[in-house]
């Protein structure tokens, strides 16, 4: 049985934990003495008892730190959070997060520049519009307007008169001002 197991395995192939590796021992074992491939036999099946013992102490020892962990009120969730506060101290330690977060502070200085620039020039572009001698006649037809319009005197400001013509009420079919104050003064 041993002949036909030994002859199913592949020679390179590396035996699992429990299996006996001495029975997969190829033919390329013929190199050597029957002496040697014995003592190698033994050497191997001293190492794997090694190999089984040792996991039964790691598999112990796990045991234990688990129920040390329980007893002191350690849960996974407070091991992840744990680790993951180490893991982002080490990330924000490290060299290449500093440049990247020097990198891009500056890369935020440079677009607040940039953006005061744009407003800046809108701002400077607007006052020049303002200035134009086209909105300087626009802004007399709307003053005249708002003179003919309002029974209150204007102080020439622009802004005034765009909140005035915004308020004002819209015209009807109504008696206007002028007329329901005639028609009050005149007797009937």
């Amino acid at each position: 049985m041993e002949q036909s197991r030994a002859g199913s395995t592949r020679p390179d192939s590396i035996p699992e934990v429990g299996e006996d590796a001495a029975s997969s021992v190829s033919g390329s074992a013929s190199a050597l003495t029957e002496e040697e491939q014995e003592e190698l036999r033994n050497e191997l099946a001293k190492v794997e008892d090694e190999i089984q013992t040792l996991s039964q102490v790691l598999a112990s020892k796990e045991k234990q730190v688990a129920e040390i962990k329980r007893k002191l009120g350690i849960t996974p969730l407070n091991e992840l959070k744990q680790n993951i506060t180490k893991s982002w101290h080490e990330v924000t330690a490290s060299t290449a997060y500093r440049k990247t977060s020097e990198t891009l502070s500056q890369a935020g200085q440079r677009a607040t520049a940039a953006f005061s620039s744009v407003g800046f020039a809108i701002s400077r572009r607007l006052e020049d519009v303002r200035n134009t001698p086209t909105f300087k006649s626009f802004e007399e037809k709307v003053e005249t307007l708002k003179t003919k319009m309002s029974p209150t005197p204007s102080t020439g400001d622009f802004n005034d008169v765009l909140n005035s013509t915004a308020s004002a009420r819209p015209a009807g079919p109504g008696p206007s001002s002028e007329e329901s104050q005639v028609e009050r003064e005149e007797p009937h």
